[in-house]
């Protein structure tokens, strides 16, 4: 069964991209500081955050100073994923591992999340065709929805 993932680019507090994986009607979702990268050797910190509602995939433009998150959010990918070893989303994530198989525009292929403790996890990409050494988040740095920067969509949508 194909479930929806999205990657949001968020400029927060600090800059971060935003994991989300669609699980039993929500996006779970995971704050990666560096982004994702498509090197198997790097494991990137994920800390998981608060679920959002699945039309949040979609979401692009500022979020209002004064509220949680304030600043421009991008959609940076968008896809669907497919289980790898499990028909349970929601147990792997309970047991602290989940792969899964990316359908992306920019992320393709084999991955993992790893919890490591507590709400941190780790973001690996396993060894497959779609792995390089090179940076995908500097390599193809805008939205997937509006081939806007992040820097343009703060412009756009700054009151």
């Amino acid at each position: 069964m194909n479930m929806i993932f999205a990657v949001q680019k968020h400029q927060g507090s600090h800059l971060h991209y935003d994991f989300r994986l669609e699980v039993n009607g929500v996006l779970k979702s995971w704050a990666v500081p560096k982004g994702p990268s498509l090197d198997p050797a790097v494991k990137r910190l994920a800390v998981a955050v608060e679920d959002h509602y699945l039309d949040y995939a979609n979401f692009e433009g500022n979020i209002p100073k004064g509220q949680y998150g304030a600043g421009p959010v991008m959609v940076w990918d968008l896809g669907t994923y497919t289980l790898e070893d499990s028909d349970n989303v929601a147990t792997s994530l309970a047991n602290g591992e989940l792969g899964f198989v990316l359908h992306g525009q920019k992320l393709r292929g084999s991955w993992v999340l790893v919890r490591t403790r507590n709400s941190n996890w780790l973001l690996i990409k396993h060894r497959d065709a779609y792995a390089s050494s090179e940076d995908i988040t500097k390599l193809k740095p805008r939205s997937v929805l509006s081939g806007r920067s992040l820097s343009e969509i703060k412009s756009m949508y700054n009151q």
